[in-house]
């Protein structure tokens, strides 16, 4: 079978590992592409589609809620039936509905379709760090899964660009079929260079029970923070989805300490490396997208940019981070993470620091320092701190250790623009309290005050995420 076959030239190689993370940077750009250039294209897509903005929304909630509730899944899945043969699958999965995704007709059909492809997109997310650890020695991990951050914030560059020029050229359609040239060489590559791994376990069974209370309960859950502030935390479907979501991820939990083959292994959470970093890892996406979230919109309603301006001052966080990455990795394969994890939060909080002090007049040179530092202070903590939790595993577990991380991860963001929306509204509402006719000028004082309160929230979370990496307690390193 092809799935079996390795190059020679590729395994004899003495820098076989760099390929392996060459293939594993083709999944990484591409789903991260996906995520940025989607939303260039949405003003369009609802003209043509005739879709209401209401509607329109699932287009990105659809894919992340999906994303969000099948990480730890696929990551267990592949711990028992071989990462290749599941990574591989995924880049079948998400580019067929990039294809799908092209060719729809009406807004429910792509909504669908972008279901499937965020199926493949967990699928890729869930396994990427697994790979790469399971390749690298210790001494190199840091430097590998920094240039994945690098190929990261190179995604989330290229995808607005990109997506305005085939949105502007051709039509919205290109947008997805765009994957499909990059989703194929990702195949080849896969079957050709990442090494056929086997399942070190072959009794253990996959938890289907598990996997369904899972997902059920995180579906319910996110939808609900998604959808909170717009249909009002007090509504029955908010209050009915968020109650029992946690009943179904107690259940969840109940069920997985009963069970010989659990689909979440809850021991790994009493390697303190692994549970300090995931609980400051989701701390600093929380913290991250509530920044993410506000700022194009202080930037166009307050400051008045046009679009073009807003992407421009926008792309310098992930510039920065494109830069810090890569250079933090290599280092924490020195000295280890904890001294980096720890500073790169702290100049973290240091940028919402510096975002608070904007004003309704500020300049666009007194805003660039803020995003550059949370960029410097995000390169600098997210690689370490992601060597730090893989290396931590026992390699039979890095499939699912890498699906929790991404959990996590992708649980901040949605955490991050729930929290950050919800402050910001009630305290623009307070400020704007007994103004029937507010003046532009009063709208915006009151827009920066909200804005400023979530900053300095953001701030006090970045500084709680510092404090506990610090507790991480050295850089345990598994057995081969």
């Amino acid at each position: 079978m092809i799935e079996g076959y390795n190059s020679s030239y590729f395994k004899d190689s003495p820098k076989y590992r760099w390929f392996i993370l060459a293939t594993v940077s083709i999944g990484t750009f591409m789903s991260t592409l996906d995520s940025s250039i989607v939303s260039v294209a949405l003003p369009t897509i609802s003209g043509k589609l005739q879709a209401n903005l209401s509607t329109l929304q699932w287009v990105v909630t659809a894919y992340l809620l999906t994303i969000s509730s099948l990480l730890p899944v696929f990551g267990r899945l592949a711990d028992l039936i071989g990462r290749k043969r599941v990574y591989s699958f995924g880049f079948i999965i998400f580019t067929l509905g990039s294809v799908l995704c092209g060719l729809a007709t009406n807004i429910w059909f792509l909504i669908g379709m972008r279901v499937l492809q965020a199926i493949g997109a967990s699928i890729l997310m869930a396994n990427s760090p697994a790979i790469i650890t399971a390749n690298f020695p210790p001494k190199e991990r840091g430097k590998a899964l920094g240039l994945t951050g690098t190929v990261v914030a190179l995604g989330s560059l290229t995808g607005p660009a990109l997506g305005g020029i085939l949105v502007g050229l051709l039509n919205w359609r290109t947008i997805f079929y765009i994957n499909l040239p990059i989703g194929i060489i990702g195949y080849i590559a896969a079957l050709l260079i990442l090494p056929l791994d086997t399942p070190l376990q072959s009794n253990e069974t996959f938890d289907f029970i598990g996997a369904f209370l899972f997902t059920s309960g995180m579906l319910c859950l996110l939808f609900s923070l998604s959808n909170g502030q717009d249909w009002g935390w007090n509504s029955y479907p908010i209050r009915g989805g968020l109650i029992l979501g946690l009943i179904l991820l107690a259940a969840f939990f109940l069920a997985e300490i009963r069970v010989s083959s659990p689909m979440i292994d809850l021991s790994l959470f009493q390697i303190r490396p692994f549970l300090a970093g995931n609980i400051t890892g989701f701390l600093s996406f929380v913290a991250m997208f509530a920044n993410t979230m506000l700022m194009p919109f202080y930037l166009q309603h307050v400051l008045n940019f046009d679009p073009t301006q807003v992407g421009l001052i926008m792309t310098s966080f992930p510039l920065m981070l494109a830069i810090s990455a890569p250079i933090s990795g290599l280092i924490s394969d020195i000295i280890g993470p904890r001294v980096l994890t720890t500073s790169g939060l702290i100049v973290f909080a240091s940028g919402f620091l510096y975002l608070s002090s904007l004003t309704a007049c500020s300049l666009t040179w007194q805003i660039v320092p803020g995003l550059l530092l949370i960029g410097l202070g995000c390169g600098l903590f997210q690689s370490p701190n992601n060597s730090s939790v893989m290396s931590s595993v026992p390699t039979i577990k890095l499939g699912i250790a890498g699906g929790i991380n991404a959990l996590l991860r992708n649980v901040g963001m949605v955490i991050g623009i729930s929290y950050s929306v919800s402050l910001f509204e009630n305290r623009q509402a307070i400020l704007l309290e007994g103004i029937t006719s507010p003046t532009a000028e009063q709208q915006a004082n009151a827009f920066v005050g909200a804005y400023q309160i979530v900053m300095l929230t953001s701030m006090g979370i970045a500084i709680v995420a510092g404090l506990l990496s610090l507790n991480r307690k050295g850089y345990y390193q598994p057995e081969a």
